[in-house]
């Protein structure tokens, strides 16, 4: 059996779980966008600057191209090249198979066209990517109307109350 020592050590493991449990210290999910905003939207009928006025791209964040790769390509390439639908010379071929991702790992503003003359017809896109501000701090859980909170801290009333019978238990043996 654990000595009293042990028991305090125990007692103080499970609290300090529970504490990092509850803290709620995750990060922002990455967003995957879907170009153009369906699933098939890389096309040249997608006014691009309108659909990415209304987003917001934070690092770590994915865009979604979806399209006939035997008619279109996507093409990352510099803001000169954007501007003037170059399509040579380009920073990366985003295009695989029709259904591809490009992941957004820098705070800066990315260039993508459709080479093969389709940049011409609009299928070009400009995202600014910045990085995402901080997560605002758990909110308390205000008590229900006649009741008490169902949390403290992101911790339930449940999960306290079984450690606080382990501890009992464990003080008690």
């Amino acid at each position: 059996m654990l000595g009293f020592g042990g028991k305090v050590v125990m007692i103080v493991a499970v609290l300090v779980m529970l504490g990092v449990r509850g803290s709620g210290a995750e990060g922002r999910k990455p967003v995957l966008h879907r170009v153009g905003g369906g699933q098939n939207t890389w096309t040249p009928s997608v006014n691009f600057t309108n659909w990415s006025s209304h987003e917001q791209f934070y690092v770590g964040d994915w865009l979604y191209f979806g399209f006939d790769k035997t008619q279109y390509n996507v093409l990352e390439v510099n803001e000169t090249s954007y501007d003037k639908c170059i399509d040579t010379d380009f920073i990366t071929n985003v295009t695989k198979g029709g259904r591809d991702v490009f992941n957004l790992i820098d705070a800066k503003p990315y260039y993508f066209i459709c080479g093969r003359g389709y940049c011409f017809n609009g299928m070009k896109v400009a995202v600014n990517v910045t990085v995402a501000p901080p997560l605002p701090p758990p909110s308390p859980t205000l008590p229900k109307k006649g009741g008490s909170p169902s949390s403290v801290g992101g911790v339930s009333q449940k999960m306290i109350l079984l450690s606080l019978l382990a501890a009992t238990f464990l003080l008690c043996s």
